[in-house]
């Protein structure tokens, strides 16, 4: 038989980093032994579960780049794939169970379960239901039910030991007599998960499940029911919990947890793939962590999956969408911020070609400083906005100011350009050669004078790269028009003039 998996994730909320970890694995895996991989929707909580979710859900997962070869928007042989739309195989299986003596009505009030919940915590015991209505003979649950009581239907838990070989945990062993008779069929007629996914994945022809760890118990349950059903049960393999830099379970208070939040952040969808992949999974040393998703598919072994908690690293993650970026064509990095920077009011909508040009000088000039996308806004500030007011807060400006010479270099600069026709770099270049040698100044000490004129700032990317960006800048049609080489250099030096002038040290 050939490998079939599926991702069954419930609609209930925002992609975690562990879920998408596990539908990476299962889709590698299938993608690998050239099966079929399933997304199945699991929306049996109808108060919790959303369409807007799984809308969400399908969407995060293709901008992943995972595909599906069935699932509830390209159909498939198994469908349908809401469990909300297979209520009457549910139903169907669980009268097969209660007519073959495997499962039980059970009249218990919630009343009287919580009692017997409440005396296991008094007692310091795991709770475990008492299998009162177990007893039950044909009369009295005949008489039950024609009285119009409600019950839901479960499960008769067979004696002895449940054993299985886990691909991820090696042999595993579970005692039955911990478990206790479990519901599958609640009183309005919705199935129990435990329940569901079994009727699902034998009904789906699922050769293997792969799933986080926190399954592991719902695992013997599930086998109980393949016996019961006659059934082979597929292999499983559960991974192992990922936890944040601090060693405890990842959460809210390690920052972004949520595919979606990556995504909206600027992490790139094959950087944000390498680094889950990674997540309990090594490569061969040799090879390094920076792996497409051709070799990814290539060297991948769920066997060699560790049953270790996983460290969700972030500064990794920055690390490798960094090493990402910088290997992405300008032109595509240029479609990628293009919605950031538009969102800010930077750049019209749509690029027209002039501006989608002038913006690859831009992303290009401060690639450097930015770990994903999002940082673009904060980033180039220093081209976009040229805010002397806020200039003072760095102390190297003020020195500037009141060093004469420094504003020499300047008011000389802004005349050497004065009759230049197009301020290109080289033209900037000879205009501070010749600056140079009238001031006897060269170096920091006539570099570091033009950087605050131009920018506003003491540092941030090359003159050499901003040069041209300014000029260039100015003269297109964006929202809010960012000043020429010659403007910044006229407008510096006004406004040093006016603080100097207004300094009470003067």
């Amino acid at each position: 038989m050939s490998v079939r998996v599926r991702f069954a994730p419930s609609p209930t909320g925002q992609l975690h980093v562990g879920n998408v970890r596990t539908a990476l694995y299962n889709w590698l895996f299938a993608r690998q032994h050239r099966g079929a991989f399933i997304l199945r929707i699991e929306d049996t909580d109808p108060e919790r579960s959303r369409r807007e979710y799984e809308v969400q859900i399908l969407d995060d997962l293709r901008w992943l780049g995972l595909d599906w070869d069935e699932g509830p928007d390209v159909g498939g042989d198994f469908g349908p794939y809401r469990q909300s739309e297979r209520l009457a195989l549910y139903r169907d299986y669980a009268t097969r169970l209660l007519e073959a003596g495997w499962a039980y009505r059970c009249f218990c009030t919630e009343e009287e379960l919580e009692r017997e919940r409440a005396q296991a915590r008094a007692e310091d015991r795991p709770y475990r239901y008492s299998g009162r209505c177990r007893q039950l003979s044909e009369r009295e649950v005949r008489e039950r039910a024609k009285a119009g009581l409600p019950y839901t239907l479960r499960f008769r838990v067979r004696p002895g030991p449940i054993v299985w070989e886990d691909v991820v945990r090696g042999p595993i062993r579970w005692e039955a007599e911990v478990i206790g008779d479990f519901v599958i069929l609640k009183s309005d007629g919705w199935p129990v998960y435990n329940f569901a996914v079994v009727v699902d994945d034998l009904l789906m022809r699922i050769t293997h499940v792969i799933r986080g760890d926190g399954h592991l118990s719902n695992t013997p349950r599930q086998l109980l029911l393949y016996e019961a059903l006659g059934a082979t049960p597929p292999v499983f393999a559960h991974l192992s919990t990922i936890l944040g830099a601090d060693g405890t379970k990842l959460s809210k208070r390690h920052g972004a947890t949520a595919l979606r939040e990556f995504r909206e952040q600027g992490y790139l969808p094959e950087a944000l793939f390498n680094f889950l992949a990674l997540l309990g999974w090594a490569p061969p040393h040799e090879v390094g962590e920076l792996l497409s998703r051709e070799h990814l598919l290539e060297l991948f072994a769920l066997e060699k999956v560790s049953k270790a908690p996983a460290i969700f690293d972030l500064q990794k993650l920055k690390w490798m969408n960094r090493a990402y970026l910088k290997a992405k064509p300008l032109e595509d990095l240029v479609s990628a911020v293009a919605p950031y920077l538009q969102q800010a009011g930077r750049v019209p909508t749509p690029l027209d070609e002039a501006t989608r040009a002038w913006l690859q000088r831009v992303v290009e000039a401060v690639l450097t400083h930015v770990e994903h996308l999002s940082q673009i806004v904060e980033e180039t500030r220093i081209i976009f906005e040229y805010d002397l007011g806020t200039a003072l807060t760095y102390p190297e400006v003020r020195e500037v100011l009141e060093d004469a010479g420094a504003l020499d270099v300047l008011r000389r600069m802004e005349r050497e350009l004065a009759d230049v026709p197009v301020i290109t770099t080289e033209a900037f270049r000879e205009a501070a050669a010749r600056v140079r040698e009238q001031t006897g100044r060269k170096g920091r000490a006539l570099f570091h004078p033009l950087r605050i004129a131009l920018t506003g700032r003491p540092s941030g990317p090359e003159l050499d790269k901003l040069v041209p960006i300014y000029e260039i800048g100015a003269t297109l049609p964006l929202p809010r028009p960012i000043p020429s080489v010659r403007d910044r250099l006229r407008q510096f030096l006004e406004w040093a003039e006016r603080v100097r002038a207004e300094s009470p040290s003067r």
